[in-house]
């Protein structure tokens, strides 16, 4: 039963890309059940992301599901520990498959440390130079470690032919400048709605609205007014309400915008 007290989800007809989901951790309900859900309120299309060795082969099995589905390769910095040749085999393979639209989630996490930082940097290297000869663009993942994963970004962007975003963004504005003028985009997420989140909020009124892209990051960072909930993609749309509100923006004209972007960076077109 729906909550009296939560405000009822917004349904839109301009229709949204949900660009990084996690559909293998969604166990409330069976994958069908979220699909249905989330295109009740707009969202025609999923990035569902690879984040270790265990859910490389699952992205690409959940891609075979529905069309609707697409999905990435790559090793977040938690599971950085585990990169080795055998490792940037599977995910350069795997990369190769027609519904790999990104390599990802890369990047460094020094607020956790789940990983030793060293071999966190030789992983988001050696996976950016995938990304490079493949021709793919990134979805990186940057907390705490801002100085380095500037430096790293500055070395490869000479051989990258595509370029990527920054997800669930919450680093410095100096780092959403940089990555900006290097022709990043920036993801934003629940955290926009956030009561303590107004550094965020900060990035999103200085970012170029052909830069946003919407995620939920599902099932983490459940936006308010379900802060509290597992998170899920049909609640994207409290997110494009947010960011629509901060850029002084009516919501269809954010959303036709992030789908022009989501489209042109993953898709290939416009």
């Amino acid at each position: 039963m729906p909550n009296k007290d939560r405000k009822p989800i917004p349904r839109f007809t301009t229709p949204i890309i949900e660009t990084h989901c996690h559909l293998d951790y969604l166990t409330a309900d069976d994958l069908d059940s979220e699909l249905g859900q989330a295109a009740d309120v707009g969202i025609e299309r999923f990035i569902t992301i690879a984040v270790s060795k265990d859910n490389l082969s699952t992205v690409l099995e959940l891609t075979r599901k529905s069309p609707q589905i697409w999905g990435t390769q790559g090793i977040h910095p938690h599971e950085a520990a585990d990169w080795d040749a055998a490792l940037a085999q599977r995910v350069t393979s795997g990369a190769s498959d027609p519904r790999v639209v990104a390599i990802g989630e890369i990047g460094l996490d020094y607020f956790y440390d789940h990983a030793d930082r060293a071999a966190q940097r030789r992983a988001f290297e050696d996976q950016l130079a995938i990304a490079a000869d493949l021709e793919l663009p990134v979805v990186i993942h940057t907390r705490d470690a801002d100085s380095d994963t500037r430096e790293i970004l500055e070395n490869a962007l000479p051989s990258m032919q595509a370029r990527g975003v920054i997800h669930s963004f919450t680093s410095s504005i100096e780092l959403a400048e940089f990555c900006l003028d290097s022709g990043f985009s920036l993801g934003f997420n629940g955290i926009c709605t956030f009561k303590n989140a107004d550094n965020v909020r900060d990035v999103v009124k200085v970012t170029p609205l052909d830069r946003i892209l919407l995620e939920t990051d599902s099932p983490y960072l459940t936006p308010v007014p379900y802060r509290g909930r597992v998170n899920s993609p049909k609640y994207l749309p409290f997110i494009a309400e947010k960011i629509a509100e901060i850029k002084g923006l009516k919501v269809d004209a954010l959303l036709v915008a992030a789908k022009e972007n989501s489209e042109r960076l993953f898709f290939g077109s416009l």
